[in-house]
């Protein structure tokens, strides 16, 4: 199985009867594994098995059930994106203002008190009936195409409800104006409601145009990320530089950057130097400089200086263009929350069909005369407020504006069921090197044993290093090199994982590392205990070197610990988290650093491979457990982790371990995360609460349950403002998230 995953547009979908419909269609092809469709961003999201799925066949699926879907990798623009959507509000803001403006002049010359003020011809029957046509088979067309392809497909949504609500108010209207006579001779009044037919049909797409402009708003985090690519750049080609759009250039490229120019693609410096701000990506706002050999990512700007880069990335393989794709991907993806919204969602149609008909039977049999003029509108009244418009939008929406104030903070969150587990951690664990240090360590101290000097042990460990990716080896390399010492060549290397290095230089087998692997070679330190223990107190790594089974001396290593540590620890224990730390080092030193930081539980001298298995450990004590991590060492852990959190390099976005990625590197950002998943939380509980509550209340008052004690009825027309208003206040409160400030103690 060779699994794919694919994020595209879908046209068409007003309510979450439409995303069950397209779910279910989508889940019925063989290949797909997942099918996620979420209303809020109008995208559909697929994993699937490439050798038996391809685009054609995910389209063809969306467009048999009614709706269309558009697949394509192109980046849109910032103007692509705007003239798009202002296209699609043009459209539907003109049937609008058609539908309410002809309702306005029925309503004049039909509703008692204003009609005594209207010109006798918008009294005329048949002049309403000519007024009311177009809205209701022009203007409602989307409507009826909707519920003729649910029909063929043997389900229905909110579309069907609103066709038969409309349809029998229209129809009976039609009905009243060519045979009047019949229903005067039953007892009614015979009185056409052109004007409830053509104004709920006004007002619903009202509250779908308010909602489409309040729900641009929640993806503003996506226009951002869009608008932050360079248009041009300066391309050199056969000797002179020309201005290109990004789109022609190519891998190779060799691209000329001004100062307060963008960089348009990520690529590699060949020559010039500059400080580059890099917010955009790590929301750290002082400038990184940069020289010959450096990487530099598309979309960030140019400082100070001038400088030529080859292009490496362009377009969809950008770090811009994954971060838009991450964004997309978790905007997307359904917290398992929306799980029971959804379940209501797919009975909920069939349901409001049933106490519609209920309504009708009991108004028509029961109800005071005229009961059938009763039993219409208060079945009308019922299939229009019953819309599970609200519930379909509770969650999504909130997730949107979550995902996207978390990317504007350097904090890139993989899906929406992380964001929802996150404000459930109660336990987080810290890798010490690259997380909670800065993974630069330096050589602080060089102590010979026997007769060999300074010099000599930093180039035999320099030597023997060499090939070691390990980060304290880079350090004493780098050390070794700034003393310019030439280093040996190193026969038969061999890295020994959570131990050290040994290899053989001029005939003798070296062996370097920590004590593990002096005790393992059955090596005699005792001599050195002392000056060891001291070190290690004061928070250094001791790694010793041996010749020919015999120790020759000590090196000691020291990684900073990073500004951010401090607060960020303190921020989460604040939030009620228990924080640990995870290390190779021995106890000593890690209990150095750990008090340094203010943490209490520390897992020391846990080898690469016994990470994964301390997360489960704690993990069995009921503790919803994080793991922070620099993203590839870490990799199991994270995985294994409730949530797993990596620290983000820049260059390689899509940790797939991960389930948030902190592109600014910055500790205080993982409280932040966990703020974010409280604040959006709290949101979606809100949300879900007046959409079901509005439902459970209004839904009773339309069938009549006020009458026999009040003799209030729902005015259909009305019905329609407040299934409108539900939903628009759904997105609104959605919104005000955005708001919300992200802050921790």
């Amino acid at each position: 199985m060779e699994k794919d995953k694919k994020t595209f547009d879908i046209k068409g979908m007003h309510c979450a009867s439409c995303v069950i419909v397209i779910e279910n269609s989508l889940k019925k092809i063989d290949g797909v594994l997942e099918a996620n469709v979420n209303i809020a961003t109008e995208k559909a999201t697929v994993i699937y098995d490439k050798t038996k799925v391809n685009e054609n066949i995910l389209s063809s699926a969306v467009s048999n059930v009614g709706y269309q879907a558009i697949i394509d990798d192109v980046v849109k623009t910032e103007d692509e994106e705007k003239n798009e959507k202002q296209k699609d509000l043009h459209k539907l803001r003109t049937k609008v203002i058609v539908s309410l403006g002809l309702g306005a002049l029925i309503l004049w010359g039909s509703f008692p008190g204003l009609i005594n003020t209207s010109p006798m011809i918008l009294r005329n029957f048949w002049i309403q009936f000519l007024l009311a046509t177009p809205v209701q088979f022009w203007v409602g067309l989307t409507f009826y195409r909707a519920t003729i392809s649910a029909i063929k497909h043997r389900t229905a949504n909110m579309d069907t409800l609103v066709v038969i609500g409309t349809t029998v108010a229209f129809g009976y209207s039609v009905f009243v104006t060519i045979f009047p006579q019949i229903v005067t001779r039953i007892g009614m009044e015979s009185m056409p409601y052109f004007d409830v037919s053509t104004i709920i049909i006004g007002l619903i797409l009202l509250g779908r145009y308010f909602e489409a402009k309040a729900k641009a708003g929640t993806s503003e985090a996506i226009k951002k990320l869009i608008g932050m690519q360079a248009k041009t750049a300066r391309v050199m080609r056969e000797g002179k530089e020309i201005d290109l759009p990004i789109s022609e250039v190519i891998i190779g490229d060799i691209i000329r950057v001004r100062p307060g120019e963008k960089i348009p693609v990520d690529g590699i410096i060949i020559e010039g130097e500059s400080s580059i701000d890099e917010s955009m990506i790590t929301g750290e706002s002082m400038p990184t400089d940069k020289s010959k050999d450096d990487l530099v990512v598309g979309a960030t700007m140019n400082k100070t200086g001038t400088f030529t880069f080859k292009a490496t990335k362009i377009g969809g393989e950008t770090v811009l263009a994954q971060i838009i794709k991450l964004v997309q991907e978790a905007q997307g993806s359904k917290a398992p929350i929306q799980r029971l919204a959804d379940l209501v969602s797919s009975y909920f149609v069939p349901i409001v069909m049933i106490l519609a008909t209920f309504t009708f039977v009991v108004w028509y049999i029961l109800g005071p005369d005229p009961s059938l003029l009763f039993a219409i509108l208060n079945t009308v009244a019922v299939l229009i407020i019953a819309c599970p418009c609200a519930m379909g939008l509770a969650t999504p929406t909130a997730i949107m504006v979550g995902t996207g104030k978390g990317a504007e903070q350097g904090i890139l969150i993989k899906d929406a069921e992380s964001l929802e587990i996150a404000h459930k951690i109660n336990t987080i664990i810290f890798d010490k090197t690259g997380t909670l240090t800065k993974g630069k360590p330096e050589v602080t101290d060089i102590i010979p044993v026997g007769s060999i000097n300074n010099d000599e042990l930093l180039k035999l460990a320099g030597s023997i290093e060499k090939g070691s990716e390990h980060s304290l080896a880079e350090a004493i390399v780098k050390a070794a090199e700034e003393k310019q010492l030439a280093l040996s060549k190193v026969e038969k290397f061999q890295a020994i994982p959570g131990h050290g290095v040994e290899g053989f230089i001029d005939g003798k087998r070296v062996i370097f590392g920590n004590k593990r692997l002096m005790d393992k070679e059955s090596i005699n330190v005792d001599s050195s205990i002392d000056k060891i223990s001291e070190m290690e107190n004061n928070g250094k790594t001791v790694m010793m070197i041996a010749v020919a089974n015999r120790l020759v001396g000590l090196i000691a290593v020291a990684d900073i610990i990073k500004e951010s540590a401090k607060e960020g620890l303190i921020a989460l224990q604040n939030l009620g988290i228990e924080v640990v730390m995870i290390t190779g080092d021995n106890q000593r030193t890690a209990n150095a650093i750990g008090k340094k930081l203010g943490i209490d539980r520390i897992l020391a001298e846990v080898l690469p491979d016994q990470k994964e298995a301390e997360v489960r450990k704690i993990q069995a004590e009921g503790k919803v457990v994080a793991m922070v991590g620099d993203g590839i060492n870490d990799a199991p852990a994270l995985a294994a982790a409730d949530v797993g959190i990596a620290m983000g390099s820049g260059t390689d976005v899509a940790i797939e371990a991960a389930d948030i990625t902190l592109m600014n590197k910055d500790l205080r950002s993982v409280a932040m995360a966990v703020i974010l998943s409280k604040k959006t939380m709290k949101t979606i509980r809100l949300n879900l609460f007046w959409a079901f509550g509005y439902n459970i209340i209004l839904i009773p008052v339309a069938m009549g349950a006020l009458y026999p004690l009040f003799h209030i009825l729902l005015n259909p027309i009305f019905a329609s403002v407040a299934m409108a208003t539900s939903s628009i206040s759904v997105v609104g409160n959605s919104l005000l998230l955005k708001k919300k400030k992200i802050i921790y103690k």
